[in-house]
């Protein structure tokens, strides 16, 4: 396959548009976001690898039915770069404030991995803002242990060496065994530079230092009154099903959905099934509220 095959087949549309003024938030902190479609809001959380425009491909048919908005943490992307990295309670300010700067009184929160912290967090600072959870391939409660692990791995392979060797260390990580063999070498240098696209060697330390951060505590989960979806592949090296479902009941009104053949980034393997799966939850929640 040629090097424009690969781009046109897997690498995304990664550019930002110009027009889109910064959202300020807290003092000295603005945000890039970009917020599209009609009716009630999700709201994307980035875990570090991804920006912005990455979920663009992966809301396109939630779209049709939502509101979407996505935005750039603050020191990534093209949001305020911060002479230290925010906290976690600092991303949690700021997604309170671009909420209100949008005039969204609530929102679902659609997280993945690492980013699952933060609508955790969210979610219990402020329990009005937050209609729903989805989490997909999450890394709260007892397993966070073991991603902190496999966390520091990655960041010292990229310490050692670099942003591409830390790419090929996380690819049979995070991705399922199903995609790799139908990827195959394309579907790998197509994901390859879209992850190189995405980040830059601090943004990715900066990410991947707070993500050792916070509350590990299980019983945090128990006290959020939030419909929660865990959104789990069956090949996420994390979290295995049962595992899965085990996490689930630790929330008051959770719920897991086992995706086949899935990695611990499901939409990734699964884009319109994860999303047919996102809109029939919060078609439910929304019919029982």
């Amino acid at each position: 396959m040629s090097t424009e095959a690969v781009h046109d087949e897997y690498y995304h549309d990664l550019s930002y548009r110009e027009d889109l003024p910064l959202i300020p938030t807290r003092e000295g902190v603005e945000l890039y976001c970009e917020s599209t479609g009609e009716g009630i809001a999700i709201t994307t959380l980035n875990n570090f690898f991804f920006t912005a425009p990455f979920w663009r491909d992966y809301t396109d048919e939630l779209v049709k039915h939502h509101r979407i908005v996505s935005y750039d943490l603050a020191n990534h992307g093209h949001s305020t770069r911060l002479e230290r990295e925010p906290t976690w309670e600092e991303h949690v300010e700021d997604l309170a404030r671009l909420l209100d700067a949008l005039e969204i009184d609530s929102t679902y929160l659609l997280a993945s991995s690492a980013s699952t912290q933060l609508a955790r967090d969210m979610a219990l600072a402020h329990p009005d803002r937050v209609r729903g959870l989805i989490l997909a391939g999450p890394v709260v409660g007892p397993q966070i242990r073991r991603h902190r692990m496999l966390q520091r791995a990655w960041l010292q392979t990229l310490n050692s060496h670099d942003i591409p060797t830390l790419f090929a260390h996380m690819y049979p990580e995070f991705v399922s065994t199903q995609m790799i063999e139908e990827y195959r070498v394309p579907g790998y240098l197509g994901l390859r530079e879209s992850f190189l696209a995405m980040s830059t060697p601090e943004e990715l330390n900066n990410g991947l230092a707070l993500a050792q951060q916070g509350d590990p505590s299980s019983e945090l989960l128990t006290r959020i009154q939030a419909p929660t979806l865990i959104a789990l592949g069956d090949d996420d090296i994390l979290l295995g099903p049962t595992a899965g479902h085990e996490l689930a009941a630790l929330f008051p009104k959770g719920r897991c959905v086992i995706m086949p053949k899935a990695g611990h980034v499901p939409f990734l393997d699964e884009p319109v099934a994860f999303q047919e799966i996102t809109r029939k939850f919060i078609e439910e929640v929304e019919a029982n509220a």
